[in-house]
């Protein structure tokens, strides 16, 4: 039977931000103007995010043996995130190191460390949980084969299935096919569709084409510039809020969180897309994603 569970599949890492007023040179040793330690990887973000709001949020993933893994397992734990479903293994946790720049705007590597330790077996595992689950979010930190395996399963037991494809990587058809809400950024977006997609005007020309490959509902995520929503009937433009941008760490998972928590309260597209713009923007004037991220007292104040 259904319970009001969201159930994120993702990853999970150790962010190390560094705000500076630009990036390095090559050859060139610069000092960052200051230094933050955060939780983050898209799938513990997202969690987060549906945790902040309220929602019952389980996530599935893992970390290492290392210090890291200890902190990200308590500072989940803290925000309400169910961690049941964390493995430990033996060897790094995720870490990603991030570049803020003084515009708002990033760069950022990740190791995957123990995220690519997830496999088939643990998502067999999940098969009373999935069965609860209304929502299923997923995106592509973990191994892709897990990936479209977890939303085979997730599809079989008739969970609403959101994936943020990202970072960009190939997904089969059939899998494409059983995902009810795709949510990717401009460059995600001109991957999958094979069309230049970067800002309002080409994401309206395209996303017909890319909303073939999928079941409902396709969410292009465009900045500053809001997103875009389309149904296969209409082409609905939810503009950002404006906001001063300290740094942009896990705006789009916030949007991603925010967004499922409101469909799973039995919200429509429209309002479950303010309320998610609203959310993102405010994620963007604080540093760090996870910290960041608002409650749902503090979007509604928006």
């Amino acid at each position: 039977m259904k319970e009001n569970i969201i159930t994120v599949i993702g990853s999970l890492n150790f962010d190390i931000i560094f705000k500076q007023k630009r990036l390095a040179e090559q050859g060139e040793t610069l000092t960052a103007d200051s230094m933050t330690t955060a939780g983050g990887g898209k799938g513990a973000n997202q969690a987060v995010q549906c945790a902040k709001l309220g929602a019952q949020t389980y996530l599935v993933g893992a970390v290492g043996s290392d210090a890291f893994g200890g902190y990200l397992m308590k500072e989940l734990q803290l925000y309400g995130v169910h961690t049941d479903y964390v493995q430990t293994v033996e060897g790094n946790t995720g870490i990603g190191v991030v570049n803020a720049l003084e515009d708002g705007t990033l760069v950022a590597t990740i190791s995957t460390g123990a995220n690519y330790s997830l496999n088939k077996s643990r998502i067999d595992e999940l098969e009373p949980l999935l069965k609860r689950s209304k929502v299923v979010i997923l995106q592509l930190e973990i191994p892709i084969d897990v990936a479209e395996y977890a939303i085979e399963k997730a599809s079989q037991n008739d969970c609403y299935i959101i994936l943020n494809a990202a970072p960009a990587a190939p997904i089969s058809h059939e899998v494409l096919s059983k995902v009810n809400c795709l949510v990717v950024n401009e460059p995600e977006a001109t991957y999958y569709c094979g069309a230049a997609i970067s800002d309002l005007s080409s994401a309206q020309q395209h996303c017909e084409k890319l909303f073939e490959k999928i079941k409902d509902l396709l969410i292009i995520t465009l900045g500053k510039g809001g997103s875009l929503i389309y149904n296969g009937d209409e082409k609905m433009h939810v503009k950002a809020i404006e906001v001063k941008a300290k740094e942009t760490t896990g705006a789009g998972d916030s949007y991603i969180g925010a967004f499922a928590y409101m469909l799973l309260e039995g919200h429509g597209i429209k309002e479950a897309a303010l309320f998610a713009s609203r959310a993102a923007g405010l994620t963007v004037t604080k540093i760090g994603g996870q910290p960041a991220m608002p409650t749902k007292a503090e979007i509604e104040q928006v």
